[in-house]
């Protein structure tokens, strides 16, 4: 789990060992809920086995807004992060292997990594390179047609299309799954 962690951060050695205690595994069946949208999220999730996702409630609809798989870590970062009601629900996909930490245990572990440059420019990577995918996702509801939309998906993420079931790509792409399997058959022909 901090294989990553150690390359950049070797003088953190002896602290390993420490941080893993504060993980704790939790397997999960499929269509669990790991975090209610308007609750306040105390936990971070990092994934050893599975996929979660991500949705938020649009007038009675649920709508997917990400997916997660193996090696990611996961959590409604703003009410991780700020104490306030999670605007989203976390829900496992498939059967997952997780290893969650509570926020004061997380804070604990970012204080003391926060003080090594290499962790910390890791981190903001991390963190940019998230916004840069939330951002292009949500240009594309403009930019482009469903199909478009769809396409890119293939190019860009083939594993979510060969894991995720059609109807939580349909919500993720904005699209019904009438409108999803017209696509899929208009590509196929």
């Amino acid at each position: 789990m901090f294989d990553q962690l150690k390359k950049i951060a070797p003088q953190l050695q002896g602290s390993w060992e420490r941080y893993a205690n504060l993980y704790h595994r939790l397997e999960v069946p499929a269509k669990t809920i790991l975090l209610h949208e308007g609750d306040v999220s105390k936990k971070a999730y990092y994934i050893e086995k599975g996929c979660l996702r991500a949705w938020f409630n649009n007038k009675g609809k649920d709508v997917t807004f990400q997916f997660f798989f193996e090696q990611e870590g996961v959590s409604s970062i703003e009410s991780f992060r700020k104490g306030i009601p999670s605007p989203i629900t976390l829900e496992s996909i498939e059967p997952c292997v997780l290893h969650w930490i509570h926020k004061k245990d997380y804070n604990e572990v970012m204080k003391e990594l926060n003080t090594i440059p290499e962790v910390r420019e890791q981190m903001a990577a991390l963190m940019l390179n998230r916004q840069i995918n939330y951002m292009s996702h949500f240009m594309s509801f403009i930019r482009d047609t469903p199909k478009e939309r769809y396409l890119n998906l293939l190019k860009e993420k083939p594993h979510i299309v060969k894991r995720i079931p059609q109807h939580y790509i349909a919500s993720y792409l904005g699209i019904t799954s009438v409108s999803l399997s017209r696509i899929r058959n208009a590509i196929n022909k």
